[in-house]
């Protein structure tokens, strides 16, 4: 089936964007961990218009009060206590308003169109739920007569389980909401350090003459997470690091990294070239999937000193399972930008240090005329840093101080860090930036349909590779980088993984 990507309506003007924000979920960990202080913020940064409203839709049956109360208490729990402006904390809670709803049933949902009754703002409809019921959810609103031609809808990852289940669960949206009013978050792209390193690649002829393999030797990209599944055994068993993380995160940064130049911002323009990149991924193939692939599950092990248990001794485990809590791989981009240029992946839960950075290592110089036993550090490396602090490093090669040091080399950062550079902004949640281009009608940071579904059909290849050979992730322990198999991957290639954390 052919599918149109329209480019969405003229974005409004400057702060005149004042919308009613109907939110599903609103009780749920998402929604007051990260939705709500990201309102808040928007709001205290005088960047949320007066008349914005903001509808709080979850199961539970609670008034208005009570609601409002929960929201303020799980705000003063998460926001420093400078962040916190009593005036504009409560004029923040006058915004809010709740209604009981059953998602999936049609009855009830004339409450949102009451609700919206008279109003001259778009509505945006935020899925705080699971992608199972985003087609219900769409219907019904559909059904009531709760939407208009301007209403926006917002969904979260991950959308669908495989290829199959993306397009189902695409088409159900799409059954209701154009393309062009779609916002699929992926919470990555809403970072300062991703914004710019669109920036850094395309401002800067210093990196944009060099952005290649002639100049490029290889790239890592590192997710880790320092905790375990907490608590989320049912959903993370179905799902795995690949499917959690690979499809989505990874994915999309290194299609920031890999694309060519758009034409200019737009959305759709920045958008295609995303999608070349995962068009030219190479699928892993034969003996590909053994060598350049590692799955992994960790085993009882520690963090911050403490003993943690195994993958299969957490609550509710399956003692069976052979879902993967970490990935490794190598992978190639073929085009002619980045031919036989290797981009290392990693992620994986239970390890050292909670971490996501992009590594850009430089080709050394052609002809080498220091010390010999400095070779291996002939080299540039841009590093990117995404959290827990962001920031950008460029590592380059002085001459070290002395008289007695000769012509020895030293490595050392040119280094912009975030919050030194910046000492009295704050930097925002990434979920602040996306909630104000949802509001102000631009999808640039948002992924398209079709970005979704080419991922997934890279990565279903993958796991039915893994089916196929039926191989047992390797075991690591808690608190370790990994299985020994990953470094050895890379080692192999006579590479090592950038640890100086």
């Amino acid at each position: 089936m052919s599918k149109s990507y329209a480019s969405p309506g003229a974005p409004l003007g400057g702060r005149d964007h004042a919308i009613d924000l109907a939110l599903f979920g609103a009780l749920g960990d998402l929604a007051m961990r990260k939705l709500f202080p990201a309102l808040y913020h928007l709001d205290r940064e005088g960047l949320m218009p007066e008349s914005t409203r903001i509808l709080g839709l979850a199961r539970q049956e609670h008034d208005v009060a009570t609601f409002r109360q929960m929201v303020s208490e799980a705000l003063r729990k998460r926001l420093k206590s400078s962040e916190v402006d009593e005036a504009g904390f409560e004029r923040f809670l006058e915004r809010l308003d709740y209604r009981q709803l059953d998602f999936t049933t049609a009855e009830g949902y004339d409450a949102i169109r009451q609700w919206r009754e008279g109003a001259e703002r778009p509505m945006v409809v935020y899925l705080s739920v699971g992608a199972r019921i985003y087609g219900d959810i769409c219907h019904n609103l559909h059904a009531s007569g709760s939407l208009d031609d301007d209403t926006r809808v917002v969904v979260e990852k991950p959308i669908g389980y495989d290829l199959k289940s993306s397009e189902q669960i695409n088409d159900a949206i799409g059954a209701v909401f154009p393309e062009s009013r779609v916002y699929r978050i992926d919470h990555y792209l809403g970072k300062e350090t991703v914004q710019n390193l669109i920036a850094l690649r395309f401002a800067n002829p210093l990196f944009g003459t060099q952005w290649n393999q002639n100049h490029i030797s290889h790239v890592e990209i590192t997710v880790a997470e320092k905790v375990g599944i907490e608590g989320r055994w049912g959903y993370f068993d179905e799902a795995g690091q690949l499917r959690d993380m690979v499809q989505n995160h990874l994915l999309q940064l290194l299609c920031l990294i890999a694309m060519d130049p758009p034409s200019n911002l737009d959305a759709d323009a920045i958008r295609d070239e995303k999608v070349k990149v995962l068009k030219a991924l190479k699928p892993f193939t034969g003996e590909a999937l053994g060598r350049d692939v590692v799955r992994g599950q960790y085993i009882a092990g520690t963090s911050d000193g403490q003993s943690v248990p195994g993958y299969l001794e957490e609550e509710d485990a399956n003692t069976q399972s052979q879902t993967e809590t970490f990935v490794a791989m190598k992978t190639e981009v073929a085009n002619w930008r980045w031919a036989g240029v290797p981009f290392y992946l990693r992620t994986g839960k239970r390890m050292p240090e909670k971490l996501s950075q992009i590594v850009i290592h430089f080709r050394q110089q052609p002809h080498y005329i220091f010390d010999p036993d400095q070779r291996g550090i002939a080299s540039n490396k841009l590093i990117i840093r995404l959290q827990p602090e962001e920031g950008i490093a460029l590592q380059v090669l002085t001459k070290d101080s002395g008289l007695d040091k000769g012509m020895r080399l030293r490595p050392g950062p040119l280094h912009l860090d975030f919050n030194s550079a910046f000492p009295k902004s704050r930097i925002p949640d990434a979920y602040e930036r996306l909630l104000l281009e949802v509001m102000k009608g631009q999808q640039y940071l948002f992924v398209r349909r079709d970005e979704v579904e080419h991922a997934w059909r890279w990565c279903d290849q993958l796991i039915e590779g893994w089916q196929e050979r039926e191989t047992p992730p390797r075991r690591y322990p808690a608190g370790s980088w990994g299985p020994v198999a990953s470094i050895a991957m890379i080692t192999q290639d006579g590479r090592s993984w950038y640890e100086d954390y």
